[in-house]
């Protein structure tokens, strides 16, 4: 699920006939979406959320926990290198986050 950082559209979305995803970012829908692959407890993440707190208006934040069982083939790839960022589907980051790094490929999308 993608989860937008306005709770009342998140709202709107839970009660809402329109298709899942549609109206639940629709005033966010250009922005780009940068998936977290993480697990609890992850620490790392943690850190790495706040790193990127300040950008937050900027993206939509997909996490995706790599321990549910539907998410085995992501588990396989990372299990060992969470927290792993992907920026519109493609292979951003790991680890930690590369704040110069992240701040050009969210500008290109931008543009």
């Amino acid at each position: 699920m993608v989860l937008c950082f306005l709770s009342r559209t998140l709202h709107l979305a839970r009660h809402s006939s329109s298709p899942p995803g549609r109206q639940l970012c629709s005033t966010s829908a250009k922005k780009p979406v940068l998936t977290l692959f993480t697990k609890k407890p992850c620490p790392l993440c943690d850190e790495a959320k706040e790193v990127l707190e300040p950008y937050k208006g900027r993206f939509i934040l997909q996490e995706v926990d790599i321990t549910l069982p539907e998410n085995s083939a992501w588990n396989d790839k990372y299990k060992y290198d969470i927290p792993v960022f992907h920026l519109n589907g493609k292979f951003l980051m790991k680890h930690r986050v590369d704040i110069k790094k992240f701040e050009d490929q969210l500008t290109k999308l931008e543009l």
